[in-house]
Order: C-alpha cells, then sequence, then structure tokens
C-alpha cells in the first residue's frame, strides 16, 4: 500500500502558494481540477508517455529529465555540473531551457531526488524564467531555501516538503516519494504514474543497511512497486563499472576514531563534501570523544552545516564549535577544522590553505590532514597539486587509497543487479553517467535477462515515447549547455571562449594609432601581454611598428576606411608575428579618429 501524507510548505503564502494550498486533499497533494473543456480535450491525446533527459547522460552532472504525458510535464531534479579545463572563466554548466520555456504551459512541477549541486544547483537559474512549484524532502528543501534567498527568490517561490513514503498527484502524474540511501540524508527514489505509463527512478542511490541514521533504503516497497508491473527502470550508473557492494557509511566513522587517536597531539584538518551531512556527523562525534573543538572554513561548508542543524540532520552542542579565528588560541591537540576543498577546486578553503593563501589559517608541520573523498572524473591533477602543496609544508597527509577513507555514495554492480531484480521493468533506460557507464550498466542489465532491444541508452535530448504498443526513441528536441560567468547567465558562448582559450595561450598585442581623414596623427604604438617581454623585445616590436606604418601607408589617401585597415593590419601583423615567434596572440588594432582644430 502506498503511504500517503500531508504535504508541507516551507514558504510564505504568495498567490502561487494560495493556488497549491487550496488544491491540497488530507492523503495528498492534487492538482486544480480540469475545467470540461480542457478534460474533454485531453481525452483524444494519444495515452503516450515521453521521458526527456535534458542532462545527465554522457556526462556528470547537469541532470535534468522531462516526463510527457498528455498535456501535462512534471520535471526531475535541475542540477549544474562544474566546467571542464577548457572553459576558462567559466562558473558553473547548466541545461538548455529553451524546451522548458517552449512548453512552460505544461509543465506541473519539478521533484528532486535529493539535495546535491548536481540535481538542485540549476533550479534557481530555471525558476527566473519560469515560475513552478518545486517537491522534495526537508533538507533538499532547505538546501534550496538557502540557494534561491541568494537568488531573492524565496518568496515568489513554492516549496512542498514531502517525506518518504508520500505520493504527490499533479494533473496526469503521481509521483510516490521512496525512501533510499545516498552521501547525503533525505534522498528518494521516484515512483512515476500516469496514463501514459509507468516509471521507477532510482535518482544516485546505495543500498546501506547499517545507515549514520538508521534510515535504510526500502527494498520492501521498492518490490512491491515491482510487483504492480514497472514500464520503465531508469536506473544510477555512476558505479556500473565496480564489481561488488558499497560499503555503509558507517564504516568511515571508525576510520575517523582510529585517525583521529592516531593524530595523537597534531592539529586534525578534514577535508570532505559539504553535503556528506553523516560523514561531517562523524567527524563531530570523533572530535567529541577525543575532547577536540571544531573549526569551519569554506562558505558552502558553514552553508550546510547551518541548515543541517536547524533542520536536526546534525546533532551537537554549540559549545564544541570555535572560530577560525581563534584556533591559535588553542593547542594543535585541541583542534579539529573541518573544511571544503576535497576536490582541489582553486578558491577552496584547503586549496587556499596549501598555497599559503588562507587569511586565518597556515598549515605547518604540527598538521595531520584527512581528505575524506576520491577525486571526481577531471579533478585527478587538482587534488594531487593540493596533497603535493601540503605535504610540501609539512603536514601528514591521508587521502586516496587509505582504508576506509571514504565509501561512494553510489550502487556498485551487485546493488545494481538487486535493483533490477526487484522492479522488474520491462524497459531499460541507464542515466547519471558518461557513456562507458551506462554501457556497463546495460550489460548488467542484459545478463540478468532483459532483452537487449528493451534497453535504451539515450543521449541529452533524445526523446523516447512509452504506449501500449512498445517503446522507441523518436526524436530529439533542443539541448545542450548553458555556462554561467558571474551574473551572466548563457552570454558566454563558444567564441567567447575561444577568444580567452587564445589569450591563455598566446597573449594580447595591441596597436594604438590615432589618426584624421587626411594624417596620422601619432603611433602606432604597441602594447602586449602575456605574448612576450616588452623591455626584451625591443627588435621584434620595432619590426611590428614597421608592419603597422606600411599598412597604413598604403592607405594614405583612404585613412576613413578604418576596416580595411584593421583587416590588413591584423592579417599581416599576425603573419610577421609568426615567422618570428611561432606563436599566434590575439592581435587588436585600436584606430582612434581625431577630429582637425578647423573641424571642432
Amino acid at each position: 500500500m502506498n503511504e500517503k501524507k500531508t504535504v508541507k510548505k516551507t514558504t510564505k503564502s504568495t498567490k502561487t502558494t494560495k493556488t497549491a494550498s487550496k488544491s491540497t486533499s488530507k492523503d495528498s497533494l492534487k492538482a486544480t481540477p480540469l475545467t470540461k473543456k480542457v478534460a474533454s480535450k485531453q481525452r483524444v491525446l494519444t495515452q503516450k508517455l515521453k521521458i526527456i533527459p535534458l542532462g545527465g547522460l554522457g556526462e556528470i552532472g547537469k541532470n535534468l529529465t522531462v516526463f510527457e504525458c498528455m498535456g501535462d510535464i512534471i520535471l526531475v531534479d535541475c542540477g549544474l555540473k562544474f566546467p571542464d579545463e577548457n572553459m576558462y572563466g567559466i562558473d558553473a554548466v547548466i541545461p538548455d531551457f529553451t524546451y522548458l520555456l517552449e512548453n512552460r504551459h505544461k509543465i506541473r512541477g519539478l521533484f528532486i531526488t535529493h539535495g546535491h549541486e548536481d540535481h538542485i544547483g540549476g533550479i534557481s537559474y530555471l525558476l527566473k524564467q519560469i515560475n513552478i512549484p518545486i517537491y522534495g524532502t526537508k533538507l533538499a528543501m532547505g538546501l534550496l531555501n538557502r540557494k534561491l534567498s541568494e537568488h531573492n527568490l524565496e518568496k515568489s517561490t513554492t516549496l512542498n516538503i514531502v517525506k518518504a513514503g508520500n505520493t504527490v498527484n499533479v494533473r496526469g502524474f503521481s509521483v510516490e516519494f521512496v525512501q533510499s540511501n545516498h552521501s547525503i540524508p533525505d534522498s528518494c527514489c521516484l515512483y512515476i504514474k500516469c496514463k501514459g505509463g509507468s516509471v521507477f527512478h532510482t535518482g544516485d542511490f546505495k543500498m546501506d543497511y547499517t545507515p549514520v541514521d538508521g534510515q535504510q533504503i526500502n527494498l520492501q516497497r521498492i518490490a512491491n512497486i515491482g510487483a504492480e508491473g514497472i514500464d520503465v527502470l531508469m536506473a544510477d550508473s555512476t558505479n556500473a563499472e565496480r564489481p561488488g557492494q558499497t560499503k555503509s557509511e558507517a564504516s568511515v566513522g571508525k576510520t575517523f576514531m582510529n585517525l583521529f587517536r592516531e593524530a595523537d597531539k597534531r592539529r586534525i584538518i578534514v577535508a570532505t563534501f559539504a553535503t556528506n551531512v553523516h560523514r561531517v556527523q562523524q567527524v563531530f562525534d570523533a572530535a567529541k570523544k577525543y575532547k577536540r573543538k571544531i573549526a569551519i572554513s569554506g562558505r558552502s561548508m558553514v552553508n550546510v552545516i547551518a541548515v543541517a542543524k536547524e533542520l536536526k540532520y546534525l546533532k551537537f552542542n554549540d559549545n564544541i564549535l570555535i572560530d577560525i579565528n581563534d584556533v591559535d588560541n588553542y593547542k594543535p591537540s585541541q583542534v579539529v577544522l573541518l573544511t571544503t576543498g576535497s576536490q582541489g577546486e582553486p578558491m577552496a578553503a584547503l586549496s587556499r590553505m596549501a598555497k599559503g593563501e588562507h587569511r586565518q589559517f597556515r598549515v605547518t608541520n604540527e598538521d595531520f590532514v584527512i581528505i575524506s573523498a576520491t577525486p571526481i572524473p577531471g579533478n585527478e591533477k587538482m587534488v594531487a597539486e593540493v596533497i603535493s602543496s601540503l605535504i610540501k609544508l609539512g603536514a601528514n597527509v591521508v587521502y586516496q587509497g587509505a582504508e576506509g577513507i571514504h565509501v561512494s555514495g553510489h550502487a556498485q554492480i551487485e546493488e545494481l543487479k538487486l535493483m533490477h531484480s526487484l522492479v522488474k521493468a520491462k524497459y531499460f533506460m541507464p542515466v547519471h553517467g558518461e557513456f562507458k557507464m551506462l554501457a556497463a550498466h546495460r550489460d548488467i542489465a542484459v545478463e540478468l535477462g532483459q532483452k537487449e532491444e528493451n534497453v535504451f541508452i539515450m543521449e541529452n535530448g533524445d526523446v523516447l515515447e512509452i504506449n501500449k504498443s512498445g517503446a522507441r526513441i523518436t526524436g530529439s528536441v533542443q539541448h545542450g549547455i548553458t555556462m554561467i560567468d558571474g551574473l551572466g547567465i548563457g552570454d558566454v558562448g563558444n567564441i567567447v571562449l575561444k577568444d580567452r582559450k587564445k589569450l591563455s595561450e598566446d597573449g594580447l598585442f595591441i596597436v594604438v594609432i590615432s589618426l584624421t581623414k587626411n594624417n596620422v596623427v601619432s603611433g602606432p604604438d604597441i602594447v602586449s601581454r602575456g605574448f612576450v617581454y616588452m623591455r626584451e623585445s625591443e627588435e621584434l616590436l620595432s619590426g611590428a611598428k614597421n608592419i603597422a606604418r606600411k599598412v597604413l601607408s598604403k592607405y594614405k589617401n583612404k585613412l576613413f576606411d578604418y576596416n580595411s585597415i584593421k583587416t590588413d593590419m591584423k592579417y599581416d601583423l599576425e603573419k610577421y608575428l609568426f615567422e618570428k615567434t611561432k606563436r599566434r596572440p590575439m592581435i587588436l588594432p585600436i584606430l582612434m579618429y581625431i577630429k582637425p582644430e578647423e573641424e571642432v
């Protein structure tokens, strides 16, 4: 039986909230009834379900999936991913929302599986364009509300708190939240039903039989759902290449106890993911046992701990905390520094410590550093550099490879097999991972008896249609990425990135000339940045000036033809500089027009 409970709200009543409130029943949240006209129209629509991933396939992060049935749309997750090394200056990457904007009138709600950035980090940017109700568990909504307040969206957004076991009804969709396990509390699988079909979406998950908070994945409910008959299983593929079963998060707590004892009189620095609340709790537990105070460093760590403590997901006495500015007032044996930066992010607290750039803290040979994480693919080099720098400063560093220092939040092969065996879906769509992970997950399903033609390895933008006659990929919709750069959303494209890449590789070469329509008043003057050291390159710069003069002499009777002058000057200088240096800096001719006195 489906357990149904009342859904709570975290935001103040607004016009949107009041509308949702009117449709709340004793058992579940239901949408406002359709008018007769709309209902009549829906009866003639084909009863089919479309599943459209707009992010999360062939990549790690940026998860967003569209479910569309009979004129209604719901969304599952809306995350971001961090930029790769070729995205110069970019802060984050979110999905392309074009398809959602074109179909905004159909969207009934956004459902969140858990509170990690790769699942909620894009929501604020979506809400700036579409105001839709959001459903999720308490911690996910608490973390999201903090993000919305930074964007001044908290008062205009309807956040609905859902508990594991709740079922939410919105128009033509029914969504049940099923208790799961992951590296953040309150993670849930989603059981989605509509007239076009049924889907079981695992979200990110693992099977932890001894979780820190005692909330085990609800395997009995998953088995019952499987017995009802599921059309599509969408399952996490992150660890589909790793044999065996993921260890319990509780095992890390035992390692912390041993390491804290081993640290003895040294100061302890622990770096981990801020959102791994259970990991953070175990740091507090170990600090309490060994009578150490905790200082917190890193904005995301401070924010997550504040939210988790307020919502009672973290339990500790406030007197265990000290301000980071007071660390030097305590003996090394009395302190634990809990920090961000386990992925080697350049601006994170641990990286700044490794470079000696942290304003309040200096790493010394009295420090015992525990990096409780494994590098996300692509971050290995940055993490290695941080570790090396810490060791150079004299710290003792325990990191990836040390027994029990970290466990994954994602299911490995044996757990995936169990999930498939319980759900027994007709069709399977591997999600959340790079292509090799999706392919490995396909092989697991086929080994368990799934027909290969019923497994759909899809790409972002593909449209999977399910109806009574079967399932097939019918086409694709617009998809892609939107880059966030400071306050700019999507205003940085490939051309700008190419310019940034060029500047980073060969630098900038500027030629400045002042002229009237008939005469050159001054110049050419040259400014170089990131190309050559000007004081030691006089011969090169003198030659470049001669090239510029030759171009100007060619146009001595047409100095008003600025575009032609710039084009020729750029071409001739690029050729000259490449011959002399085998480098191609960005060349920027600047022609400044000055009105002669008789024209003033």
